[in-house]
């Protein structure tokens, strides 16, 4: 659209798709689930996991149960539950330490793979349009994943389980810059400027390599394939993982490892220049790989207990039809009634935050 009306057109698509989201969550409303809003907890879970690091990192010492047990040392306005939550929020955001290194390799796509194609033979296409085979990528392969592949796997005695696909979606990052290396080295031996692309007395200022752009098209679908593996999979591990109440401030600690991968990103943006490239993918590629097995060594033990901290969640506060929510965000008082809850002791509490503590 860019190339033939302008890029007024392009961003006025952008806004429209934006349009018609909004449109729709707007219009689906009822048809959602929320929680009761209550108060942030984010002080009470700073306080709880001081408590356990002071405690050489043991965080039941923070349970309420364990004070009372071997005599109150800290204030402790949770409940035990809460505690069991915040430990399966740390195992997220451990999880989550690895991802830089897996956004830099994504970045390729939206930088330097664009480059990359722009020294190659286009047949009158723009060198951004490969990126599209990414979206592509996901719409086609997410249903074969979801109907086919996993049920398979699960029919066959393999319950392929979050880590195990974050650590499949690092392997299809890495393998996608060993391709990336490939192609540019195809580049590399092409005519007519063979290392220096468009920087050669023979290239007359803008004949690329001769090399065709759709073969980029196996690195782009192995980076859609990595996205649904790696990326999809730790959004929903930060979702499942949360608490209740933190489920937000944990989801924000999952993107914030999008900006640590740009400044490793900034970082090597000195390699990305000819005749470094093909060494630039390739340390990724080795670094991708590297980041992989570590993964999956450090954390594949958390696929045993997958089942086990899931079913917190089902101990916590209960979700509710956002019909019963009414403009000021408040709960009706038929779905108030609703969401009281108990202590383990048989505390009665109101639809807020747990505030005593176990006796």
């Amino acid at each position: 659209m860019e190339q033939r009306t302008g890029f007024w057109t392009a961003y006025l698509l952008c806004f429209l798709m934006f349009v018609v989201g909004l449109v729709v969550l707007v219009v689906g409303k009822k048809h959602y689930i929320v929680r009761p809003p209550k108060g942030s907890v984010i002080i009470n879970a700073f306080r709880a996991m001081w408590i356990g690091l002071w405690n050489k990192g043991i965080m039941d010492v923070a349970k309420p149960s364990y004070q009372e047990e071997y005599g109150r040392k800290y204030k402790t306005p949770w409940n035990d539950l809460f505690i069991d939550e915040i430990k399966r929020a740390l195992v997220a955001c451990r999880v989550f330490v690895f991802y830089p290194v897996y956004w830099v390799v994504y970045s390729q796509m939206l930088n330097n793979f664009i480059s990359q194609a722009g020294v190659m033979q286009l047949h009158g296409i723009p060198n951004d349009i490969m990126q599209n085979i990414d979206p592509l990528t996901i719409i086609i392969f997410i249903p074969i994943c979801d109907r086919l592949l996993y049920p398979f796997l699960r029919k066959i005695g393999i319950p392929f389980r979050p880590i195990s696909r974050i650590t499949m979606g690092f392997v299809f990052a890495s393998l996608a810059m060993a391709y990336a290396a490939i192609v540019q080295h195809l580049i590399y031996q092409a005519p007519p400027c063979y290392k220096a692309p468009l920087n050669c007395p023979a290239a007359n200022g803008d004949e690329p390599n001769h090399i065709h752009v759709a073969v980029q098209t196996p690195a782009y679908l192995l980076i859609g394939l990595s996205e649904i593996f790696a990326s999809i999979t730790g959004l929903e591990y930060a979702f499942t993982k949360a608490p209740p109440s933190m489920k937000s401030f944990v989801m924000s600690m999952f993107l914030l490892t999008t900006a640590f991968g740009s400044a490793l990103g900034i970082a090597l943006s000195p390699t990305a220049k000819d005749p470094k490239l093909v060494w630039m993918y390739t340390g990724l590629c080795v670094a991708t790989i590297i980041v992989a097995v570590v993964f999956w060594l450090l954390f594949r033990q958390y696929n045993a207990t997958e089942e086990q901290m899931n079913a917190l969640e089902d101990k916590g506060d209960k979700p509710i039809p956002a019909t019963e929510v009414n403009a000021t965000g408040n709960v009706s008082r038929v779905a108030h009634s609703t969401t009281h809850d108990f202590h383990d002791n048989g505390t009665y509490v109101e639809g807020h935050p747990h505030t005593e503590d176990k006796v």
